[in-house]
């Protein structure tokens, strides 16, 4: 009898959550088709300048004409430049990270020079990058690397370094080597660490490129938008946008489909 009734609340649990989750989709949807309803009607009664915002009819259409010449080429220039920097940033920033936990004299050392640069505008660098790397390709996807770089090893650090120590503590009195702690106490209780990292640094590695792509690019979504507003064609700069927005939640659900991978082989180990 109990347990039909806990069976029970655990169904009417389960649809109430369901419930909420469509709920709140729903009400996301209809605030976006409102949003864009209310912008076409305000730029065809001429309420708003639709030279400086642009609107929904203008932005599909342009969308439709890049479509016909070359926006994929644009588009996967964007992706393959951040992914290859989030990839280089991401296992070089864990790796200086996990150099820093092995030895504490190189993370005392480190530490004044690793704030300095978090606190330091990235794009600052972009010319001396363009300088040091020469215009092109390798130049963004060190900017994107310069980005990302400096946070993840900050935050992975901050993550060993508060990692359980009653556990390290009995990992050493049954004598483990620094490799074996590291292996099988640090890392297995970091990897919700790792994955918070992986969803910081796609957005960062974006901005990395874009802000690089504003600079040296001939292809990409970043040079569209420049190049848009150079010439004065909003409705470019605004599918640009609109564009690197969708790349961008495309790139930042495929974390989330690594983390639920990840989460549910940890489940069942």
């Amino acid at each position: 009898m109990d347990k039909k009734e806990i069976s029970k609340e655990r169904k009417n649990y389960l649809k109430k959550k369901n419930q909420k989750k469509i709920s709140i989709l729903l009400t996301q949807i209809f605030i976006l088709v409102i949003f864009i309803a209310l912008w076409e009607f305000l730029a065809n009664k001429k309420i708003i300048d639709s030279f400086i915002t642009s609107q929904p009819s203008r932005i599909l259409n342009t969308f439709i004409n890049l479509n016909s010449n070359n926006l994929l080429e644009h588009i996967g220039v964007t992706v393959y430049e951040t992914v290859l920097g989030f990839m280089l940033g991401t296992v070089l920033g864990i790796f200086i990270a996990i150099i820093l936990w092995w030895s504490d004299f190189l993370s005392k050392v480190s530490e004044p020079y690793l704030v300095v640069l978090n606190s330091l505008p990235k794009v600052a660098l972009g010319p001396i990058i363009i300088i040091w790397v020469g215009a092109g390709t390798p130049a963004i996807i060190v900017m994107a690397i310069a980005i990302s770089l400096i946070v993840t090893i900050l935050e992975n650090l901050n993550g060993f370094l508060k990692t359980d120590k009653e556990l390290i503590k009995m990992a050493q009195s049954f004598k483990a080597s620094k490799f074996q702690t590291l292996t099988k106490i640090v890392i297995p209780a970091n990897l919700s660490t790792f994955i918070n990292s992986l969803k910081v640094n796609i957005g960062l590695s974006l901005v990395g490129v874009i802000s690089g792509e504003f600079l040296v690019s001939k292809a990409g979504l970043g040079y569209l938008i420049v190049y848009g507003g150079q010439v004065f064609k909003l409705d470019l700069v605004m599918t640009s946008v609109i564009i690197l927005g969708v790349v961008a939640g495309i790139m930042y659900g495929s974390v989330l489909l690594l983390e639920k991978f990840i989460l549910h082989s940890k489940k069942f180990k």
